[in-house]
């Protein structure tokens, strides 16, 4: 078996082997149907969505890579956030679908769960504005507005560097677990957000989760996401980097466009 790309079939049906990872050949609304039968059966899971920038963090021999590589093997389903990532699997022969991202799941989960009357619990956002509200509640307002019959379990935009505070990390720990939601939006960034929904599948062993990095700030109105053709082209990395240049130029230019060039000839070169 090649080591960037094969076909194998789960009870989750066909993946793609791509760059050392097994990616579901699922589109974002196979997505929603899974996880809903899954909450049917009483099954809880994972849904992880690494882009260029994870997979080439997860390629490298650091402790950092073995965590990042730890998350990947604990998801219940991988997606591919990352149109290079599309492109290398179709290069190849063997294709995956379409992109799926975080952004996009927040709406089409919530509608899925709305329609079965199900519950959700977004963690993240930003902080409390001058009127009080914090991003998570602006967002829990909008998705429960657009998405009839879903339950807000509860919400919380906890403060930077919660985690690092036991006191704070066991009371936002506390309020999820004790809402007992069916699926969790967890939006604090990678590879934050992924330690805690570690931390939080063993105490919600029915639950569902998912890693939304942004989400949460564009359903509330606070960032914008990049123009549908930006999207579909591959071109949503541009303009991410036009609104926060000097955090992203040097893992988007410097990193991240070398290894989506030598990821896109290899497959290139795997199908000659």
């Amino acid at each position: 078996m090649s080591e960037f790309m094969a076909f194998t079939g789960t009870i989750y049906g066909r993946k793609v082997h791509l760059a050392g990872t097994w990616f579901d050949a699922v589109t974002e609304e196979a997505v929603a149907e899974r996880v809903i039968a899954a909450l049917e059966r009483g099954d809880g899971g994972r849904i992880l969505t690494p882009n260029v920038d994870i997979m080439r963090l997860a390629s490298g021999r650091s402790a950092r890579a073995a965590e990042i590589r730890g998350f990947l093997e604990d998801a219940t389903m991988v997606v591919a956030d990352g149109m290079p990532l599309v492109w290398a699997s179709k290069l190849s022969r063997t294709p995956l679908p379409e992109r799926v991202t975080g952004s996009g799941l927040i709406w089409s989960l919530s509608a899925a769960l709305g329609r079965a009357g199900r519950s959700v619990y977004l963690l993240g956002g930003t902080p409390p504005d001058e009127t009080g509200t914090d991003g998570a509640v602006k967002a829990a307002s909008v998705l429960a507005a657009g998405c009839p019959g879903l339950r807000i379990a509860g919400q919380v935009a906890p403060p930077f560097g919660f985690d690092l505070d036991p006191d704070q990390c066991a009371q936002v720990y506390t309020d999820v677990i004790e809402a007992k939601p069916d699926f969790v939006f967890v939006g604090l960034g990678f590879p934050k957000q992924e330690r805690v929904i570690s931390d939080l599948r063993a105490e919600l062993p029915f639950t569902w989760f998912i890693g939304c990095g942004a989400a949460i700030g564009f359903v509330a109105g606070e960032l914008h996401r990049a123009p549908i053709w930006m999207q579909r082209s591959g071109l949503e990395w541009a303009h991410r980097l036009a609104q926060e240049p000097g955090r992203l130029a040097g893992r988007y230019l410097v990193h991240d466009l070398p290894y989506a060039a030598r990821l896109l000839a290899g497959a290139a070169l795997r199908r000659r």
